[in-house]
């Protein structure tokens, strides 16, 4: 297999229940890292969540897609990529939300930095440090968002009919949330942007993924992977599935073909 890129997204892929990278993981990665193959990291995740879970090892081979393509940060190639949500359409959003359903949950994130009208549950940020910082209504209204997150919706069918045209809307997380881009922002379009910066063919990258996010990518690269926990059109679509995130599933594929391959 002629792979010179490969691409993982982290929730349900490359981490496992735990949040965590195994040790089995991470030596396939490594592997591949060292063989010469370009390492991306594409996921929903905003930095400092990734620099959290991320080991140290991976942060300094890899490159990274964040927010579902919504900033792209490459060391290799001295780029830097944001594409956010112009303050004047996150302000409609936000408004009809809000309007419409008054007690659903809103985040905001703005470069890395998480914003809510309230305090969160315990359970969105089982796995992340901080919370977000408080702000009104007025002043969330006024940010170029990179992304905007939404759960507690009854119906989500109307934010696809409203905004579906001008924004990247995304169910994830089983039906529970809304993640809310650029019509720019996509893992897909980032990825594409940074195999042209390496000077790679979309044909020669393998990606791994597990959720509706990651369906782009399987779309645009030569090879696609769905894990066994992935949602059925993943799996549909994508060329192999492999077994869930907690079996290592990703170790399980590279070790097949590209470690075999190399070390032959």
């Amino acid at each position: 297999m002629n792979i010179a890129a490969i691409i993982l997204d982290l929730d349900g892929t490359l981490l496992n229940s735990e949040k965590k990278v195994t040790d089995r993981n991470l030596k396939a990665i490594l592997a591949c890292h060292q063989s010469g193959m370009q390492i991306i990291f594409a996921t929903a995740r905003p930095p400092r969540a990734v620099k959290q879970m991320l080991p140290q090892k991976l942060q300094d081979i890899g490159s990274f897609v964040f927010y579902n393509g919504a900033m792209v940060s490459c060391v290799q190639t001295n780029v830097n990529a944001h594409y956010s949500i112009p303050s004047s359409l996150s302000r409609e959003l936000l408004d009809y939300c809000v309007d419409s359903h008054p007690d659903i949950v809103i985040g905001v994130e703005v470069q890395d930095e998480w914003f809510s009208l309230r305090e969160v549950d315990d359970s969105v940020v089982k796995h992340v440090r901080g919370r977000p910082v408080l702000k009104t209504m007025e002043e969330l209204r006024q940010y170029d968002a990179t992304k905007i997150l939404i759960s507690g919706l009854p119906d989500y069918k109307f934010l696809f009919e409203r905004f579906g045209s001008s924004l990247n809307i995304i169910l994830t997380d089983n039906g529970t949330l809304v993640q809310i881009m650029s019509k720019d922002a996509s893992k897909e379009q980032a990825v594409r942007f940074l195999c042209e910066k390496f000077g790679i063919s979309l044909e020669k990258v393998m990606a791994f993924g597990d959720d509706y996010n990651d369906i782009g990518l399987s779309e645009i690269c030569g090879y696609s992977v769905a894990m066994g926990n992935a949602v059925a059109p993943l799996k549909a679509m994508a060329q192999e599935v492999t077994v869930s995130n907690d079996e290592d599933g990703v170790a399980l594929v590279l070790e097949q073909y590209l470690l075999t391959t190399i070390a032959e």
